[in-house]
């Protein structure tokens, strides 16, 4: 039987230069300072979250523990440099051993090590989401389907689906049950594509981002002698946003750290809003289970907000059941004003409010760079980005493209314009190429073709009539039949509807399925064109509609110089890409039962708690000054206005933290 030898940590030749108990509140400090074993620091919003792991490092590092037996893992490879950079500014000793990244990176780097164990070689490609779906739309055609013939998801949606599958840890059947049920009829063919493609990428030595995280984890597996040496190496392991992390990461966490158990993560479980792309919110509320001898910190001291609106943080996130609940607290004196409630008849009136007191808060020097607009969907912001474009005022989209610029919006609007004027050619381009079996030289020659026709008579009486006779091949002439009853239905005799009217006969006649198949988020761009639809109510001609498309467009505002030089623009954002960020004043739009929270998330108590978790996140990225606004009615595409009630989530507020804001007309 072999003799257990302990080799004893060298003392460390740095002399000891942090003073934690004067550089750490009480809360941080307890939690930086803690004994070995399993750790969970639930940290509030503004509370030094970045602050307390960067300290827990340079402890660990102060108290003799070799860089090389640390593993710090966040979700950029930014917050890491970030964390290490402090690190070296703190410590005077040599910390480039440490092991500082994404899960992803670490992953990559492990398998360049071991990699040949599960037959991939050290030099395997990483492709990035073009090179996937190239690949992806290869094999599909290797496996003898057509998806020009039936709507078979197209390479970007495959991906979605296969890493869905890989991060959650769930079946196909499962995972296309809930997410996406339209292609369940297509389940076995998918499922041969995954096959074809799991072998593809073994024959040429390639792996997508989703396998560093699922190949790694099945290494450490696999391979015992590969798992117990990077058990042996990280005596310490911390984690980052642990809240955001799903079940592949922490199965890998447990794994590494199943032999020491000092395991540190870090995180707020009241912040975790990204179940929707596969994050587990029992992560961080089971830790304690998985790990019984965790110790549990909290700390709730917040160094961005106002009391008064930490107030109504506390308040919006107390009546989740499913939660660790702790206090938060202000280090800021008081505002006097509290936040304010304040309703409006409808979107169009929730913009112009917005709108205005965005020139008053600047008028009282408040950049615009520090007036926030969060909202729970992107659609959410339309009448804002037409009402700001009209009063000059600029602003940036933080949560991705301007609603009008995007894929979906433009693609519909394309058949509106055609009929607007049948000698758009970029509109009819965009329009034929959306159909099933119609290619880029098709388009072409289509477009050759329709042009002579108009040259020939440019009277439309019958779109049918004109399109019917131009040749399309075999595979695209019921969708081509279907494109000419489509725009004989919107524009009867040549005559353009109403635009919304349009809008929903073209969704439902043709687009509907190509948005399936295309787009992995296929029910936000079918809410988001509902929406669009809703608004066009408000155009009664079709001239006028498009111009105000092409108005938010394409007009900008000149950004505003402050005093420093730097161009201002307000921010417009979803709650979901504002997390992590902070503002002077913020505003929170369209919170209505059905908006925010979303219609979807009304149906299970989880549901419901996740957005509330997104609601108290909105809330505290405001430091002075909140607007919680809400619309009376709405216009909506098929049924006239619509009246709304105002989120139970405001209902939830105790009144005497709150102020009703009355807006009349001038």
């Amino acid at each position: 039987m072999p003799r257990e030898y302990t080799l004893q940590r060298a003392p460390s030749t740095a002399t000891i230069s942090i003073d934690y108990a004067s550089d750490l509140n009480e809360q941080q400090y307890a939690a930086v300072t803690a004994a070995p074993g399993p750790l969970l620091v639930i940290a509030g919003a503004g509370s030094g979250k970045t602050r307390t792991l960067t300290y827990r490092v340079a402890y660990l590092l102060e108290n003799g523990v070799d860089p090389r037996n640390i593993l710090l893992l966040t979700f950029t490879n930014k917050a890491a440099r970030q964390m290490l950079d402090r690190v070296a500014n703190l410590l005077p000793v040599d910390a480039s051993g440490l092991w500082g990244g994404t899960f992803h990176s670490i992953g990559n780097r492990m398998l360049r090590r071991h990699g040949s164990a599960i037959g991939f070689s050290s030099g395997f490609t990483i492709m990035d989401r073009e090179d996937q779906k190239d690949l992806l739309n290869s094999v599909v055609a290797s496996a003898g389907i057509d998806p020009k013939e039936i709507r078979f998801p197209k390479g970007d949606v495959l991906a979605d689906i296969f890493s869905f599958v890989v991060n959650t840890e769930r079946s196909m059947e499962e995972l296309l049950a809930e997410k996406f049920p339209y292609f369940l009829p297509l389940i076995e063919q998918i499922k041969d594509v995954h096959a074809r493609y799991e072998r593809r990428k073994k024959s040429t030595n390639s792996m997508d981002f989703d396998d560093l995280l699922e190949k790694t984890l099945r290494m450490l597996k696999e391979h015992e002698e590969i798992a117990a040496f990077y058990r042996r190496q990280f005596q310490f392991i911390l984690v980052d946003e642990y809240q955001d992390t799903n079940k592949i990461q922490a199965d890998l966490i447990d794994l590494l750290a199943a032999e020491h158990q000092n395991v540190m993560v870090v995180g707020d479980d009241a912040q975790s809003i990204y179940s929707w792309r596969g994050a587990n919110f029992q992560n961080i509320l089971a830790f304690p289970r998985r790990y019984p001898n965790a110790q549990v910190f909290k700390i709730e001291l917040n160094y961005r907000s106002v009391p008064e609106i930490l107030q109504v943080a506390n308040a919006a996130i107390a009546p989740n059941v499913q939660q660790f609940r702790k206090q938060l607290s202000a280090t800021r004196l008081t505002n006097s004003a509290r936040p304010a409630v304040v309703a409006l008849n409808d979107g169009g009136e929730q913009a112009q409010f917005v709108a205005q007191r965005i020139l008053e808060l600047r008028d009282e020097n408040v950049d615009l760079n520090e007036i926030a607009v969060l909202y729970r969907a992107h659609y959410h912001a339309v009448e804002l980005q037409l009402e700001l474009s009209r009063r000059g005022i600029p602003y940036q989209i933080t949560s991705g493209i301007r609603f009008f610029e995007q894929a979906h919006i433009k693609d519909v609007a394309a058949f509106v314009r055609f009929v607007a004027n049948p000698r758009d050619e970029v509109a009819f381009r965009r329009m034929v190429r959306l159909l099933p079996g119609i290619g880029g030289k098709s388009a072409e020659n289509l477009w050759r073709g329709w042009e002579e026709s108009l040259n020939q008579n440019a009277v439309i009486v019958s779109w049918g009539d004109r399109l019917r006779p131009l040749s399309v091949g075999a595979r695209a002439q019921k969708s081509w039949e279907q494109l000419a009853h489509t725009l004989d239905e919107i524009a009867p005799d040549g005559e353009p509807k109403q635009p919304t009217e349009m809008i929903m006969s073209i969704v439902e006649a043709i687009y509907d399925d190509y948005a399936k198949a295309n787009f992995a988020n296929y029910e936000l761009r079918k809410e988001d064109l509902t929406q669009l639809a809703g608004f066009a109510r408000q155009f009664k001609d079709i001239h006028e509609f498009l111009s105000q498309l092409a108005l938010i467009s394409n007009v900008d505002a000149e950004p505003a110089v402050n005093q420093a030089g730097e161009k201002e623009a307000v921010n417009l954002s979803s709650v979901h890409q504002a997390k992590g960020l902070e503002f002077h004043s913020v505003f929170v739009i369209w919170l209505t039962d059905g908006m925010f929270p979303s219609s979807r998330s009304l149906e299970t108590r989880d549901a419901i708690e996740e957005e509330r978790r997104l609601f108290y996140v909105a809330i505290t990225r405001a430091k002075d000054e909140l607007y919680l606004t809400y619309p009376h009615m709405r216009l909506n595409a098929g049924y006239g206005d619509m009246f709304q009630r105002p989120s139970r989530f405001l209902k939830e507020i105790p009144a005497q933290l709150i102020e009703d804001w009355n807006v009349r007309r001038g």
